[in-house]
C-alpha cells in the first residue's frame, strides 16, 4: 500500500533543523562542538515535516543522506552532494524522478512509497546497485527494461506497484536482468533464471543486439570526440580534409552562378585537389608539433618534479639531524637547575633554530633559483616551438592565398570571355536562364568576382589568425600556470619553515616557563 505523507503542519528545512539533527547524531552529542557542515558525512532528516528540500550544498562531504518520512513533492537542492553514496526518499510525496545528475557515486536510491509513474532521469547513476521503487504507481513493465543500463544493479524492490501484479512479473525482471541477485527482498534461484530464459529468450537476444549496436555506436562517437579534441589541441582541427575549401564557397549564390560556365568545373577541382593538399599538410605539421610540445612539457615537468624532491629529501634530513641534536639538548636542558646556566643554554638553542631557519631558507633559495633557470629554459624552447609552427603554417597559408589569386584570375578569364559571348549572342545554349541573364550586366559580374575573391581570402586568413592567436594563447596560460604554481609552493614552502621554527620556539619557552 502506498502511505503518504500529506497531513500535518510542514516544517522549513533551515540552518537551527541541521544543527538540531547532527547534535543529535553521534559522534555530535556536544553542543559545543563547532559542526562544520562542509565536514558532515550522515545526516539523519526523517519524520521532519520537510516539504521542500533546501540548506543542503554546504554538505559537500556527505555520503549518507536520509529524507524519508516526510512530506518531499519534488527532488531538488542535492546538486552539491556529489559524494553521497547513499540517498532515501522513501515515504514522501515525489512523483517524478529528476536533480540526481549529479550523484554519479549514488550506489543506494530509495524511492519507496511515492507517486512515481515513470523510470527516468537516472542515466547519470553509473554506481547504483541497489535501487527500492516499491509501492508507487510503475504501470509500464516495459519501463523497467530502463534500467538494464545500471550493470552493477544487484538488488531490485518493485513490490506494490501495478507491475508487479502481473502473472509474467517475477520471470519478466528475472529474465531482462540476469545479474539481479535479489528482487522484491528475494534471492532468486537458478530455477527461476532457467524459466525466464527459456521464455524470454528471443526477446533477450532482440534486446541485447539492439544495445550490442548502442554501445558501439557510443564507443565510435567517443572515440571521434577524442580524436577532435586531439585536433583541437593542435589547433589544426577541421583541416584534414576540404572542410576550409567548402567555407570559403559557402552560402554565395552569385558565385555559384559561375560554376556552370565551360571550364569552371575543372578549375574548382583543381583549386580543391591543391587547397586541400596544402590543409592537410598544416594538419600533419600541426599534429607533430603537438607532440613534440608535449614531450618538451613533460620532460620540463619531470625535472621540475626531480627538483623539488631532491630539495625535499636534503631539507628532511637536515630537520631529522637537528631533531636528534635538539632532543637530547631538550632532555639535558630538563635536567638543569642552575637559572643562570639555563638560560644560556636556551639562549643558544635559539641560535641553533634561527641557523636551522635559515640553512632551509638558503635550501629553499637555491631551489627557487633552479627552478627559475629551468623555467626560463623552459618557456624559451616552447615559444622558439610556437614561434617556428606559427611560421611554417604562415608559409602554407600564404601558398594557400597564391592559389586563391591564381584561381581568381583564371575564373575571371572565363567570366570575360562569356560577357564578350553574350554580348554577341554567341553564347552556348546549355547555360541556364538565370546565368544568361546575369551575364548581360558586366558590373553585376565583376563585382561579384571581386566579393568572391574578397571572401575566400577572408575565410583563409581568419583560419591562419585562428591558429596563431590560440597557439600564443595556449604558450601564455601554460607559463603563468606553471609560474602561479611554483609562486604557491615557494609561499606554503617559506610558511612551513616559519612553522617549524616557532614550534622549536615554542618548546623552549614552556621549558623556560618551567624553569622559572
Amino acid at each position: 500500500m502506498i502511505r503518504h505523507y500529506g497531513e500535518g503542519e510542514p516544517h522549513v528545512m533551515d540552518e537551527g533543523m541541521l544543527q538540531k539533527a547532527l547534535e543529535g547524531q553521534t559522534g555530535y552529542v556536544s553542543k559545543q562542538v563547532d559542526i562544520q557542515f562542509s565536514e558532515v558525512l550522515q545526516l539523519q532528516l526523517a519524520y521532519k515535516g520537510i516539504r521542500n528540500i533546501e540548506y543542503l550544498w554546504q554538505f559537500t562531504s556527505l555520503t549518507k543522506l536520509e529524507l524519508n518520512n516526510n512530506i518531499i513533492k519534488k527532488i531538488k537542492g542535492l546538486d552539491r552532494l556529489t559524494n553521497l553514496t547513499w540517498l532515501n526518499l522513501s515515504f514522501n510525496n515525489i512523483e517524478k524522478i529528476e536533480g540526481l545528475e549529479t550523484l554519479v557515486k549514488l550506489e543506494l536510491l530509495n524511492l519507496s512509497n511515492n507517486r512515481i509513474s515513470v523510470l527516468e532521469n537516472m542515466d547519470a547513476l553509473e554506481n547504483l546497485n541497489v535501487f527500492s521503487i516499491a509501492d508507487n504507481l510503475l504501470g509500464e513493465l516495459e519501463n523497467v527494461i530502463y534500467l538494464r543500463k545500471f550493470t552493477q544493479l544487484h538488488t531490485l524492490n518493485l513490490y506494490g506497484n501495478p507491475i508487479s501484479e502481473d502473472e509474467n512479473y517475477k520471470l519478466f525482471i528475472t529474465a531482462y536482468f540476469p545479474d539481479l541477485m535479489y528482487l522484491d527482498y528475494r534471492s532468486l534461484d537458478e530455477e527461476t533464471k532457467n524459466q525466464a530464459l527459456t521464455k524470454y529468450f528471443y526477446d533477450i537476444e532482440k534486446i541485447r543486439r539492439h544495445e550490442l549496436q548502442l554501445q558501439q555506436a557510443v564507443e565510435a562517437n567517443k572515440r571521434q570526440e577524442a580524436e577532435l579534441q586531439l585536433h583541437r589541441d593542435a589547433f589544426v582541427e577541421f583541416l584534414n580534409g576540404s572542410y576550409l575549401f567548402d567555407s570559403m564557397f559557402k552560402g554565395n549564390p552569385e558565385a555559384e552562378k559561375l560554376h556552370c560556365l565551360t571550364g569552371v568545373a575543372d578549375l574548382l577541382q583543381t583549386f580543391e585537389s591543391q587547397m586541400v593538399e596544402l590543409c592537410a599538410q598544416v594538419f600533419e605539421i600541426g599534429l607533430a608539433e603537438h607532440k613534440l610540445r608535449e614531450a618538451e612539457v613533460q620532460l620540463f615537468l619531470s625535472g621540475h618534479t626531480e627538483a623539488v624532491a631532491d630539495n625535499q629529501q636534503r631539507a628532511a634530513q637536515m630537520v631529522a639531524n637537528f631533531e636528534e641534536h635538539h632532543g637530547e639538548t631538550i632532555a639535558g636542558l630538563q635536567q638543569m637547575s642552575d637559572t643562570n646556566q639555563l638560560e644560556v643554554k636556551l639562549s643558544h638553542c635559539r641560535d641553533e633554530i634561527n641557523q636551522l631557519s635559515d640553512s632551509l631558507m638558503k635550501l629553499e633559495i637555491q631551489l627557487v633559483n633552479q627552478l627559475e633557470d629551468m623555467m626560463k629554459d623552459f618557456e624559451l624552447k616552447i615559444s622558439d616551438m610556437v614561434t617556428n609552427f606559427i611560421e611554417t603554417v604562415q608559409g602554407i597559408f600564404a601558398q594557400c592565398r597564391d592559389l586563391e589569386n591564381f584561381h581568381h584570375e583564371k575564373l575571371k578569364e572565363i567570366a570575360v570571355a562569356t560577357l564578350e559571348k553574350v554580348a554577341k549572342s554567341e553564347v552556348e545554349e546549355d547555360i541556364p536562364d538565370n546565368v544568361r541573364m546575369f551575364f548581360l550586366d558586366k558590373d553585376q559580374v565583376m563585382n561579384a568576382l571581386g566579393a568572391s575573391h574578397d571572401t575566400h581570402l577572408v575565410k583563409i586568413n581568419d583560419r591562419e589568425n585562428l591558429l596563431g592567436t590560440r597557439v600564443n594563447a595556449w604558450k601564455v596560460a601554460l607559463l603563468k600556470e606553471y609560474q602561479d604554481k611554483e609562486m604557491k609552493r615557494n609561499r606554503m614552502r617559506i610558511s612551513e619553515i616559519h612553522s617549524l621554527a616557532d614550534c622549536f620556539r615554542k618548546q623552549l619557552e614552556r621549558l623556560q616557563l618551567h624553569g622559572q
